[in-house]
Parts: structure tokens; sequence; C-alpha cells
């Protein structure tokens, strides 16, 4: 690490809580958030018709989906990749994270998990190997796979659509000044677990997915990026950006100055403090 670059133990880079599994059950309105679509064939049991999937999910979060939807034993659609004849990039060697494309996917009666993930592929595939995204991403001087590994750490860590360009920027300006990303994004990832406070202990988990002991990308993408991710990964916005923070709910700071990003930390952690101190009072009577 450069004699410039912050401490990983003092660096809060990116916002945290950003990361909520998606639950089965119940259709979320004006989300990206979905279920199968249900109809009623009379007195029979609701029959899905599709499945949603959403930007970012990962892609045991697309397994468990499958798997609920075609009614079948937990951890079926998993095990079915060793026979899915998916058609997967090099580097991917054989795991489809990242490759899962967030889409709507008809059901049919002779619907396999099989077929579903080789269906989500050959969409992935259209999606990437076109001339926007292969042009996109040697431009940014990467592969397609490296720019869709992009795309997935910007859609777990940007607030909304429009910081997207600017978290890719941040990842981008690390990566060439030679420091490491630090994206809490990557630690959730490493420990299997939806985002939250990454602690100091988390950032000294041994894994090559966390970006706070490991230089350069992760060997994989962490999620399954939609169109506006991918869009941001090959074309960021322009800026000096090294470190970023959501303060509160739409006021995420970008900064170059580490003493800035400090003081947005700060507010960001009084911030923290303020709503967990709300939610523990009791409701007046």
């Amino acid at each position: 690490m450069q004699t410039n670059t912050p401490s990983r133990k003092s660096i809060r880079l990116t916002r945290r809580g950003r990361f909520a599994l998606a639950t089965l059950g119940a259709v979320v309105a004006g989300t990206a958030v979905a279920v199968p679509l249900l109809i009623m064939n009379g007195d029979e049991e609701p029959r899905p018709t599709t499945l949603v999937v959403p930007a970012g999910w990962r892609a045991s979060q697309v397994y468990a989906a499958i798997d609920k939807t075609l009614e079948l034993p937990a951890g079926t659609t998993k095990k079915s990749l060793a026979k899915a004849d998916l058609k997967l990039p090099n580097e991917a060697d054989g795991n489809p994270e990242g490759y899962l494309f967030p889409a709507t996917y008809p059901l049919a009666d002779n619907t396999t998990p099989q077929k579903l993930l080789a269906r989500m592929v050959e969409t992935a595939n259209k999606e990437f190997n076109g001339a926007p995204v292969a042009a996109g991403a040697q431009r940014n001087a990467m592969n397609v796979y490296q720019a869709v590994t992009v795309a997935s750490i910007v859609q777990a860590e940007a607030a909304t659509r429009a910081d997207m360009g600017k978290v890719a920027r941040v990842i981008f300006n690390r990566l060439e000044r030679g420091m490491p990303l630090q994206m809490d994004s990557t630690v959730g990832y490493a420990l299997n677990r939806a985002a939250g406070r990454t602690t100091r202990a988390d950032t000294e988990v041994d894994s090559p997915y966390n970006s706070y002991r490991r230089m350069g990308l992760p060997p994989t993408p962490i999620a399954n990026p939609g169109e506006d991710a991918v869009r941001a990964a090959i074309t960021p916005a322009p800026g000096d950006w090294l470190y970023f923070v959501t303060v509160r709910p739409g006021d995420t700071r970008f900064t170059a100055d580490f003493a800035q990003h400090r003081r947005d930390v700060a507010e960001a952690e009084a911030e923290r403090r303020k709503s967990a101190e709300k939610s523990a009072r009791p409701s007046p009577a």
C-alpha cells in the first residue's frame, strides 16, 4: 500500500446496509424487488407464471428463488449446475455469478432449473458481448468479465442510479493509484451475509473477496448487475474521487480528500447513532 493510502483500520469507504435480501412471498410495489407473478385457476393453488430476478441479487438468491418457485427441495438448483450447459466465460471457471441476468423469465410447465439458468446466462451474454459493453471495457483497459465484476460492485454500493457512475469512478481511481478498493460489499460477499456495518474484524477475513486486504478486483462478480450498473462500469463519471460514504438517505458524499472523508464518516456515524436511539425509544402510549 502506498504511504499516502489511509489505513484500512481507519477508513470506512462504503455506504453500509444497502444490500437487502429480497423475500419471496409478497410483491413490493414500486421497487426492483419482485416475485413470481401468480394467477388463480379457480380453486386450484396459485401457479407461478414468471420469475423476476432483480438487479443485485446474488447467485445464491437466484438459486433459492428457483427452488421455491418450481417447488423443489432447497439446494436443487445449485446442484443442477453440474448438469447445466452454461456458456460462461473461461474466467468464470463454471461460476455463473454475475451472469444470471436480472430480467423477467416466463415459466413453462416443463421448466427446469437447468433451462432457467441457461436462459439467464444466454441473456447475459447477449447484453455483455455486444459492441457497447465490449468497446467500453476495452476503453477502460478491461475485458468484459472484469467490467461485469466492476458493475457488480457498483450495483451493491451505489445508493441511487445517479451515484453509480461516481462509484465506478472511485473504483477506477483507486485501481489506477494502486490502492485497495476497500469495499464493504466485497467483505459481505466473503462472509456470505447481507450488508451491515463492517467491523475491523470483518476486514481481516482471509478471503480473495476481501478488498481491504487484497489488491485489485475480486476474482468473480459479487452479484448479478443490471443494465444501469453495467453502463456505469463502462462509462464512469469524470472525477477525482477516492472515497464515499452515505451520511443519510439521499446524501452520499464523494471526495478525494481523506480529511474531508473522515468528517463525512463521523457525520454518518452520528446520524446512525441518532437513528438507533430513536428506534430504541418506546412508543408513546
